[in-house]
């Protein structure tokens, strides 16, 4: 054990003073170890802090509390987990109303002189220069010391009076300064006058969205049932937890949280309600994992080939001396470790301060505040552990190739790999063709298909890089025609492959992957626009009221023309899906035995069944030409316009009205009407509307249902972004039942967008380093051989040819591999991914396809043309031109 232990002693210092002598390619090796491991510990330390844990979640939940009691109405006996938000459950008690005792009830459990305090939640509208915005509201006394921690207030002071609010930046910025008076509606408001800004703040749990506390309680809606409270006077136990729940009361309690007792203490009901670990995510994790190890070790293997290149005449000396190949794989070996090991430490240390750096800007992009900075030190120590076993790895290969290095040869100054044998590139073949034949299958699967094409990713990945020698000795053969400087280039990389297979298979798998999500996210995106259903046309806009009030019309019809001046503005006339007291009307269309005419409908007018005498409304997508003209002359001739996503034969329809009550309950029927009618077909799940009707049939409708009313405005309009959100707080301001609706078409979501744009940028970014990398490898590699070419006569300007057209052959031949072999699991997703849908046909009627296939060609071609060109050009430009005449052994 001592001789062992005394022989990595010595490994290890001939490592460390091989690195300290070689200072460029040490550097690139920590790069290569360090980026990796910076960019995921970055990325978990703003996950875990932007995660907020119930335990770090507290503060901004009860304050300075020692527990939060709620308790809902109609409810009994309740369970729960530790975190009653997570997990609970209730019993109903029919006719059990909240009242006070229930306080005294938790006060017999806790003791009778516990501090508690009311607090509760809601949502009103603020009345703004424009109009008016939503903002959420909250119920608390916050100069009690149990509200402390719920709201900060930076200026002013909190409230002492009823009529007094603090509000935060969000709703500040609105218009709203110290001293100002703010107007709100839709609370149960008794006629309260104005509230008085006192305070301006943030709230612990909400950020960029407006937020109103005060102490009045008008501010909530006490028509939810729900009465909550904030206790102190030291810990409650699980036990008295248990207590409280016998009584019907929900208990966030301070010290269950910090301290809880072991799991079988939940109830069994709530246990079995817990998921577990997400397999798919592991899986995902998995793959994530496998492939960065794979893309690490072969960013870094050109670094230690070279290294083992450069040691390749010590070693042979050792072995002429009597030593081992196992000595001599140790000496490589232990490159590995010194440099893997610093690696790993920069890159933790960087990953924190990146991840410090990068917090203000993330927050941004949040709704809700983050959590304290939590630096997950488990998780660090593994991923540092991961760059560590990257460069043993990377450096494994050159080891095993320098121990069997041909003695005689190194000494007399030869180089040059061994010819490739036959055995890897039928392993690369057979890899190959598993990853097509599963991605194959788990196209075609199922169940669990994603698991066998994450898999097949990661085997056909591994085949392409057997095969990538084959290439590149293939290339060589057939370069007899290419310029100079790229015959050299080929033949150079196909004679030293120990440093050029890991480079291009770096950079294959780079592209590979990028090329593989870009497919699946660019495919999915294809899906969701084939199957979007405008409400409208695209352009227009509509304003609908939830609560019809006719007075309301031409005050919103005022808003639009003083925020949309250019705008033309129709009034749609329907049979109102609403009442005036927040009902529902809902009228059916049914022939016969049918079951359905539309089998989905949703309108933005306010109304499924519009009004007509005249031609049909265009606000109806999907209808043919012909059946435009067909429908406008039955409304014409007193019949109405009904819709069917199938062919209906038939000169009637009955329409049944019911009516249900705005608390709920039970359905009212209100009659049912047999009228004249034409049926029109349009494509399956376009269905916005049910039906036109003209006049005459709308007033036999009145006598059992509803009158004919306005039901919306329509905007035929371009408007801005801006315009919308000073239209939206204007008409918001009029009535807080209105609504704006903009039709934009499909939108693609932003993370969709940011996803493909990250894929992009860290394609490119780790395409450029692998190949600036081995180029500058490959150049410090061959420094005698370009010295010999300048010694018989090369020009100077041919070292920075070569060097740029080493670089292209890396970029190029390892894009060209990537986009075969990403093209693999990318199109195989697909299948699972977009092979069903809900609908049939498209916007315009024509049949989707079974599933969508996407490919981001931008990105592609981005990747595997401008890419290697770019990087050509920066070798090019930065290589040096001219090099000291150095002696070369043959």
């Amino acid at each position: 054990m001592s001789s062992w232990l005394s022989g990595w002693r010595l490994a290890l210092r001939l490592a460390r003073r091989d690195a300290l002598r070689s200072r460029g390619r040490s550097i690139l090796v920590l790069v290569m170890i360090a980026l990796p491991v910076l960019g995921v510990i970055a990325a978990d330390v703003v996950l875990q802090t932007q995660d907020v844990s119930g335990a770090e979640s507290l503060d901004r939940r009860l304050g300075a509390a020692d527990a939060r009691v709620s308790f809902q109405q109609g409810i009994g006996r309740v369970q729960q987990s530790f975190d009653p938000d997570e997990a609970s459950s209730g019993d109903g008690a029919p006719g059990r109303h909240l009242d006070p005792s229930r306080l005294a009830r938790v006060r017999s459990v806790l003791g009778p002189d516990v501090p508690a305090i009311p607090v509760s939640r809601g949502s009103v509208s603020v009345d703004t220069d424009h109009g008016a915005v939503y903002a959420e509201t909250t119920r608390v006394d916050l100069t009690d010391p149990l509200a402390d921690g719920l709201f900060d207030v930076t200026a002013g002071r909190a409230p002492t009076a009823s009529d007094e609010v603090v509000v935060n930046s969000a709703l500040a910025d609105r218009g709203f300064a110290l001293g100002d008076r703010l107007e709100v509606q839709g609370a149960d408001l008794r006629g309260e006058g104005p509230f008085t800004v006192v305070g301006i703040g943030e709230s612990a749990t909400y950020r960029g969205y407006p937020v109103l506390v005060g102490s009045s309680a008008e501010l909530v809606d006490h028509g939810n049932g729900m009465k909550t409270w904030l206790v102190g006077g030291g810990p409650v136990s699980w036990d008295q937890v248990r207590e409280i729940n016998a009584v019907g009361g929900l208990v966030l309690s301070r010290a269950v949280m910090l301290d809880p007792p072991p799991e079988s203490a939940i109830p069994a009901e709530i246990r079995s309600w817990s998921t577990g670990t997400d397999q798919a995510v592991v899986a995902v994790v998995v793959l994530i994992v496998v492939m960065a190890l794979i893309e690490v070790v072969l960013l870094a293997g050109p670094a230690f080939a070279v290294g083992a290149r450069r040691q390749s005449r010590s070693l042979a000396l050792m072995s002429a001396t009597g030593g081992t190949p196992a000595q001599a794989r140790r000496v490589v070996l232990a490159g590995g470790i010194v440099l893997g090991t610093t690696g790993a430490a920069l890159g933790v240390l960087l990953g924190i301060g990146a991840a410090w750096l990068l917090m203000p800007l993330v927050q941004r992009f949040s709704s809700s505040w983050f959590g304290p900075f939590d630096v997950p030190w488990p998780h660090l120590a593994g991923i540092a552990a991961f760059g560590l076993v990257s460069a043993l790895l990377a450096a494994v290969v050159p080891a095993w190739i320098a121990s069997r290095q041909d003695v005689v040869a190194v000494l007399a100054g030869r180089r040059g790999d061994r010819a490739p044998g036959l055995r890897s590139p039928v392993l690369g073949v057979v890899l190959l063709g598993a990853g097509v034949a599963g991605a194959a299958y788990g196209a075609r699967s199922t169940s669990n298909g994603e698991y066998f094409i994450a898999g097949a990713a990661i085997v056909a990945v591994l085949g392409m890089i057997l095969l990538v020698p084959v290439v590149v000795v293939g290339l060589a053969r057939f370069s007899g025609r290419l310029p100079l400087t790229l015959r050299y280039a080929v033949r150079d990389a196909a004679r030293h492959r120990t440093r050029t297979v890991p480079a291009v298979a770096a950079v294959a798998a780079t592209v590979a992957g990028v090329v593989a999500l870009g497919i699946a996210n660019t495919s999915d995106e294809a899906q969701n626009e084939a199957e979007y259903v405008p409400q409208l046309a695209i352009g227009q806009a509509s304003i609908t009221q939830w609560k019809p009030r006719e007075a309301a019309w031409p005050r919103l019809r005022a808003a639009v023309e003083r925020y949309v001046p250019d705008a033309a503005i129709t009034e749609v006339r329907g049979i109102p899906s609403s009442t005036p007291g927040g009902g529902t009307v809902d009228l059916a269309f049914r022939v016969r035995h049918d079951d359905g005419l539309l089998d989905v409908y949703g309108s933005a007018l306010g109304s499924s069944v519009l009004v007509s005498d005249g031609d049909l409304p265009t606000v109806v997508p999907g209808v043919a030409e012909a059946d435009v003209a067909r429908a406008g002359a039955a409304l014409r001739a007193g019949r109405a316009v009904v819709f069917a996503s199938h062919r209906v034969r038939a000169d009637e329809v009955r329409v049944t009205g019911r009516s249900y009550p705005a608390q709920g309950g039970r359905a009212h029927l209100l009659g049912k009407v047999d009228v004249p009618a034409v049926f029109v077909r349009i494509p399956e799940g376009l269905g916005t509307i049910q039906a036109v009707v003209p006049g005459s049939v709308a007033a036999a409708l009145e006598s059992e249902f509803t009158a004919p009313a306005t039901v919306g405005l329509l905007i035929d309009a371009t408007i801005t972004a801006g315009q919308q959100k000073d239209l939206d707080e204007a008409v918001l301001g009029i009535s807080d039942d209105t609504g704006l609706y903009v039709e934009r078409g499909y939108q693609a979501p932003d993370e969709t967008k940011i996803l493909l744009l990250v894929l992009g940028v860290l394609g490119g970014v780790l395409m450029l380093g692998g190949t600036l990398t081995a180029t500058f490898l490959a150049l410090s590699d061959a420094r005698p051989d370009l010295a010999t070419l300048s010694a018989v006569g090369a020009s100077p300007r041919t070292r920075r040819g070569v060097a740029a057209a080493y670089a292209l052959v890396v970029g190029l031949v390892g894009g060209l591999l990537g986009i075969v072999v990403g093209f693999i699991p990318g199109v195989a997703i697909t299948y699972p991914l977009t092979g069903s849908s809900w609908r049939a046909t498209t916007a315009t009627g024509e049949a989707l396809p079974s599933h969508f296939l996407d490919v981001p060609w931008l990105l592609v071609g981005s990747l595997v043309v401008a890419l290697p060109l770019l990087t050509a050009l920066v070798v090019g430009l930065t290589a040096r031109s001219r090099l000291p005449l150095a002696g070369r052994l043959t």
